[in-house]
């Protein structure tokens, strides 16, 4: 079983297709119809769902600073920058944290890739 993830619109499909061939769970903004909201509602909406938000705008590290200097609960942020990690590297790092990460492990926290 892989924890979910949740992948803002900043994501290419490619990373969202390879993660799916490799069996974890995505669902993209777009599906979700969440393309158009503002970053801290998108974050909101992770949380929500209980989902991983994946992206690789750095909007939405600030709004995940936000949350960690208020306290406020949020759901894990994982980013990538576009032009230093690669398609393959983003699946491949995805997929290690969906795999092997607990729901507990997950929450309030930025990861960055690579791993």
């Amino acid at each position: 079983m892989s924890l979910p993830l949740y992948m803002d619109v900043h994501v290419p499909l490619a990373i969202t297709r390879g993660l799916r061939r490799r069996g974890v769970e995505v669902l993209t903004s777009q599906q979700d119809d969440t393309a158009q909201l503002p970053d801290d509602q998108l974050l909101k909406r992770a949380a929500q769902l209980g989902r991983i938000l994946f992206t690789r705008d750095q909007d939405l590290l600030a709004e995940a600073a936000k949350c960690l200097r208020s306290g406020t609960p949020f759901a894990t942020v994982i980013f990538a920058r576009q032009l230093e990690v690669s398609i393959g590297q983003c699946i491949t790092d995805l997929e290690i944290i969906a795999k092997s990460a607990t729901p507990e492990e997950v929450m309030n926290q930025v990861v960055y890739l690579p791993l």
